[in-house]
C-alpha cells in the first residue's frame, strides 16, 4: 500500500525564504498568524501584558529555531507547538493571581461570539440575563485545568479540528475529545443552575 502524502504546506514558500534570510518573509508569517496566537495565549492567560511579552518569545524562539524546522508538520502547527509549551511553562511558573480578569471589558472569552452571541435582537432582560450567563462562561473557563482550557480554546473559540488539535498537542485524536467532553461537561454543570434560574 501507498502511504498518503501529507498536502504540501501553503507557508513552504514564505518559510524558505525567511530561513534564507528573508526578514519579511518571517514578517508576512507573523502577520498570517499573530492574531490566532495572540488569541490562544490570551484565553489561557487572561493578561495583556503577559500575553504580549509572550508572543514576542514565541516569535522570537521560532524564528531561532527556524533552521532546525523539518518540515515534518505544517509551519502553523509547529508554531503553535511553540506557543503552547511556552505558555504552559509560563502558566506554571506564574503563581496564581487572585481575582484573575474575567469581568474586564477586554476579557477575550466575554466578548467572544462563538461562545455566547448577545448580539441578536432581545428583550433588555433577556440581554442582561445572556450578558451573566457569558461571565458565569468566563469565569467557568478560567476554573479549567490548563489541558481542559486549551483544548476548548483551540476547539470551541480558534475553530480547529480534532486532528489540528492532536497535531498541536501531539497527542491523540482520542486524548482530545476525552479532554473536549470533560471540560464540556464541566462548563454545561457550572451553567446549568443558572440557566435554569433564568430561561
Amino acid at each position: 500500500m501507498f502511504r498518503q502524502s501529507r498536502p504540501p504546506d501553503p507557508d513552504q514558500d514564505l518559510v524558505t525564504r525567511a530561513r534564507d534570510g528573508d526578514t519579511r518573509a518571517f514578517d508576512a508569517l507573523i502577520l498570517k498568524y499573530g492574531d490566532k496566537l495572540y488569541g490562544l495565549v490570551y484565553h489561557m492567560t487572561s493578561h495583556k501584558e503577559d500575553t504580549h511579552d509572550l508572543l514576542q518569545e514565541i516569535f522570537a524562539r521560532a524564528y531561532q529555531s527556524l533552521k532546525s524546522f523539518r518540515g515534518n508538520s505544517n509551519f502553523y502547527t509547529w508554531i503553535y507547538q511553540i506557543a503552547v509549551n511556552l505558555t504552559l511553562n509560563f502558566l506554571k511558573k506564574r503563581k496564581r493571581r487572585t481575582g484573575l480578569s474575567l469581568n474586564d471589558p477586554g476579557s477575550p472569552v466575554q466578548h467572544d461570539p462563538a461562545l455566547v452571541d448577545t448580539t441578536h435582537e432581545a428583550n433588555p432582560e433577556q440581554q442582561t440575563n445572556l450578558k451573566e450567563l457569558q461571565l458565569k462562561l468566563n469565569e467557568a473557563i478560567m476554573k479549567l485545568s490548563e489541558p481542559h482550557r486549551m483544548v476548548v480554546t483551540m476547539f470551541d473559540i480558534q475553530g480547529m479540528s480534532h486532528g489540528e488539535i492532536a497535531k498541536v498537542l501531539q497527542t491523540s485524536e482520542g486524548t482530545v475529545r476525552s479532554r473536549l467532553h470533560y471540560a464540556h461537561l464541566h462548563l454545561q454543570c457550572a451553567l446549568q443552575d443558572s440557566w435554569n434560574e433564568r430561561f
